[in-house]
């Protein structure tokens, strides 16, 4: 039983399950907010159906959102300040999971709005999906040591690391 344990703790910890982690967390931010820029008006619909954000606030949420999700998203990618790029994610992903939390609660029947005009609904599978998402982000923001940009050099691994060349 202990080695079982070990190796799932192991598999939890490690750099490279985070690695694959950030990798996956930002392409999905970074596709969902290249679905939701060409049409902001479309996205702003989504987000004035949930009933949440006050009416003065929807185009405001409809313009900036997107745009945060796309630089968070090839931050965490890149490994771009990834404990701030994680943070906000993980903040994101927790508001997501509320917001349709509460529209299940109230029994709203509304399209998600994550990446399309006629996404899927939001359910119960909608909220599980998103904490899993968000446990992913935690697991990046505390175990993830793969770094691909750091100090100007290229860093492949922990310690090993080469010059990027300037020309």
């Amino acid at each position: 039983m202990s080695r079982l344990w070990l190796w799932t703790r192991n598999l939890l910890t490690s750099e490279y399950l985070a690695f694959l982690f950030r990798i996956y967390i930002g392409w999905l931010f970074v596709y969902a907010s290249l679905t939701k820029i060409p049409d902001p008006a479309v996205f702003a619909e989504n987000v004035a159906a949930y009933q949440i954000v006050p009416y003065w606030g929807i185009n405001l949420v409809a313009v900036i959102l997107p745009m945060l999700e796309l630089v968070t998203g090839l931050f965490l990618i890149l490994g771009l300040r990834l404990k701030a790029a994680a943070s906000i994610l993980g903040v994101l992903l927790f508001v997501y999971t509320l917001a349709a939390t509460v529209t299940v609660l109230r029994g709203l029947s509304i399209s998600c709005g994550c990446y399309d005009t006629l996404g899927d609904a939001v359910s119960w599978g909608k909220v599980g999906t998103d904490l899993v998402y968000l446990l992913m982000t935690i697991q990046v923001y505390f175990f993830d040591r793969v770094h691909i940009f750091r100090g100007g050099r290229f860093v492949f691994l922990k310690g090993s690391s080469c010059r990027a060349s300037a020309s």
